[in-house]
């Protein structure tokens, strides 16, 4: 058996090398909660209240919280840290034990954790902490994530509803909870496409990307936008030197989700808003006139509809990408969040301008995460090696050594 110091050695070699990659996976997670940060506070503002009250460019930087002086994340971004989280778990129970499973067996834990922190508050948890020993995140250690911030109804509903039945390890696809299609799946799917599977193809990383939308929306148009939106990430992060354009990989994304789903009667509405989208990116017209044409983001295929176009449209400048993405009439902090997800891959965090970075809410623990999925685990159950840090997250679910954010 090899010692120690070769363990680590090679353990230093695997994480020098997934760090090639570091900077687009934490560009796309950051980006994300940029996005949902900016939209967010305009979010159920028509769009002419938006330009007669901030001005005829719209909202163009955060509007911080009175409060705390911060650009206040919404769900979008709580899930999509939840996400990552339940991913994460998955990966290192495999690793460690050899047990584990898809990332739709224990991404739906980790939302149960995040169901917790919008019926209660933290104080609340602390003082009745027996009841919730056994939470699957570490995430359930960081206080301000116990804040609503208008979580969806169909969220809320449907995994109240799996809280009170039994374990489910089977596809959400093929038993649908409901038939909702909103954009409450595709806005939080975004790790799916960042962490690295090297042994699962892409298809079965898009297919798994919209199983984990289904765990809520249970209508073919509320899962296999989240299908697209994986695949793109995923493409975007780990082509290697096939130096795909983004348009080629979107494209690529349409055709490969559209042979996944092949026969699903609402498939050709997904694929004639990518075309559209596509489209409208490359015509001289506003991009509100355009945004217009696509629809307002309430329902999964206009959110990507509307992101692909602002992606694409932007596709060299991360700033004027999310910020057209939310001035408009419907769910701004969706597409922004999506937009975000997909420039910042695109362009890496080191391009995202400082005034983004500053004063968003959590930007530490969202950096923590990308970090994370960018890395994995890196031990396994016949390697010696052992890094405490991750145990402490992803096997015993406490953030710091104290149980709680300090």
């Amino acid at each position: 058996m090899e010692n120690e110091h070769q363990i680590s050695d090679k353990v230093l070699k695997r994480i020098k090398e997934s760090e090639q990659h570091l900077d687009k996976i934490r560009g796309s997670l950051f980006g994300g909660a940029v996005g949902d940060a900016l939209g967010y506070t305009v979010e159920f503002w028509h769009e002419r209240d938006i330009f007669d009250r901030l001005g005829p460019k719209g909202i163009q930087q955060y509007i911080p919280d009175r409060r705390t002086g911060k650009a206040l994340i919404s769900d979008d971004t709580q899930m999509t840290l939840f996400t990552a989280n339940g991913i994460l778990v998955g990966q290192t129970r495999a690793y460690l034990r050899g047990i584990g499973g898809k990332p739709s067996i224990y991404v739906p834990m980790s939302y149960q954790d995040w169901l917790m922190t919008q019926e209660m508050t933290f104080e609340e948890r602390q003082k009745g902490k027996k009841v919730y020993q056994n939470c699957f995140s570490w995430l359930a250690d960081v206080p301000e994530l116990y804040s609503l911030r208008a979580p969806g109804n169909t969220c809320l509903s449907a995994l109240m509803l799996q809280k009170s039945g039994k374990d489910f390890e089977g596809s959400y696809i093929d038993h649908p909870v409901n038939r909702s299609k909103g954009c409450g799946g595709i806005m939080r799917v975004a790790p799916m496409g960042l962490v690295h599977m090297p042994y699962a193809g892409i298809r079965t990383i898009d297919r798994e990307g919209a199983e984990l939308a289904a765990i809520t929306h249970g209508h073919s148009l509320g899962y296999m936008p989240a299908a697209v939106l994986t695949h793109i990430l995923s493409r975007i992060v780990y082509s290697g030197k096939e130096q795909l354009s983004l348009r080629e990989i979107v494209l690529e994304a349409r055709d490969t989700v559209a042979e996944i789903f092949g026969g699903d009667r609402h498939l050709r509405t997904l694929t004639d808003i990518i075309d559209s989208a596509v489209a409208l990116s490359e015509n001289k017209e506003s991009d509100l006139d355009n945004i217009h044409r696509l629809g307002e983001g309430w329902i999964a295929e206009e959110t990507l509809g509307i992101s692909v176009y602002c992606a694409l449209r932007h596709q060299n400048d991360f700033s004027a990408g999310v910020i057209a993405a939310v001035n408009h009439s419907g769910d701004s902090d969706s597409t922004g969040a999506v937009t975000g997800n997909i420039l910042g891959a695109w362009l890496g965090f080191d391009a995202i301008e400082d005034k983004w970075k500053e004063n968003l809410e959590l930007s530490d623990v969202i950096l923590e995460m990308a970090d994370d999925l960018c890395h994995g685990c890196q031990m396994s159950e016949y390697s010696s090696y052992r890094d405490q840090d991750w145990i402490r997250k992803y096997v015993h679910m406490q953030w710091k050594d104290t149980g709680s954010r300090t």
